[in-house]
């Protein structure tokens, strides 16, 4: 039982490290691991070790960080591709894309987080934006993450989740909303006019629009957004978004078998 609890906690500690990496593209020191992972260095280094020698990471040009490797990413390729939503959703996609011309994304809900798991580049203009597959995104400063929180159907959630992400929620442009109060108005507003913006609370000159998409139980576990500048919805109109980004959300809810709230 001692050998079983201790090679549970190894295996724990080896996945929280890896989580720790995928927000540090270019490399993370040991010492920046430890501290972020509440661990003494030695214990990481075993740690990082055993996870060099599976092929999951591996050092940097710099004497002391480590970053990972491809084969997360085929992992998380392989994950997704057994993800039928993105099979069911990506002509849809495709087709907003080249209707708008701009980033059109999908996420999945997890937890307390939205997770990237289809992105298209725009087609016309230069503006990308800085999100990629696999990215994590707040609920409570992203278009999609806004989305869930609106949706969610646990009344609790959003006072519960408000004080347990104190750490993380804060101003990233004058736009953002940290205030619980603020964000429960912003909530009923996206529950009647069912969609979502981001309105450069993320990025100063940037936008975004999101819908729900629902499964057959009325639930919200995945959202379609369109990035755009805020420059580009001036010009054409948030009619035009809103138009073509409902009737894509509402063609994958259909073929989810989904049942829109009204």
């Amino acid at each position: 039982m001692t050998e079983k609890s201790v090679g549970n906690q190894s295996l724990i500690r080896g996945l929280r490290l890896l989580d720790l990496l995928s927000n540090f593209p270019n490399g993370c020191p040991l010492a920046k691991l430890s501290e972020l992972a509440n661990l003494n260095k030695s214990t990481v280094h075993r740690l990082l070790q055993g996870l060099q020698s599976e092929g999951y990471i591996q050092p940097t040009s710099t004497i002391g960080s480590y970053r990972l490797t491809t084969k997360c990413l085929s992992l998380g390729q392989k994950t997704l591709v057994s993800m039928n939503i993105i099979h069911l959703a990506a002509p849809h996609l495709e087709r907003l894309n080249l209707a708008l011309g701009e980033t059109v994304n999908l996420s999945k809900r997890e937890n307390d987080h939205a997770i990237m798991i289809y992105k298209l580049e725009p087609t016309m203009g230069m503006m990308k934006t800085r999100s990629y597959i696999g990215q994590q995104l707040p609920l409570y400063c992203s278009a999609m993450g806004k989305i869930y929180l609106a949706y969610e159907q646990d009344q609790n959630y959003l006072a519960e989740y408000w004080n347990s992400h104190q750490d993380i929620i804060q101003s990233l442009t004058n736009n953002t909303i940290t205030n619980i109060d603020k964000m429960t108005a912003e909530l009923e507003d996206i529950r009647r006019e069912q969609f979502a913006m981001d309105r450069e609370e993320n990025e100063l000159g940037v936008v975004c629009i999101a819908y729900p998409i629902f499964d057959f139980y009325g639930k919200v576990n995945y959202s379609v957004s369109v990035s755009m500048s805020v420059y580009k919805i001036r010009q054409m109109g948030i009619n035009t978004f809103l138009k073509e980004i409902y009737q894509t959300a509402l063609d994958i809810t259909k073929e989810l078998g989904g049942i829109k709230k009204e």
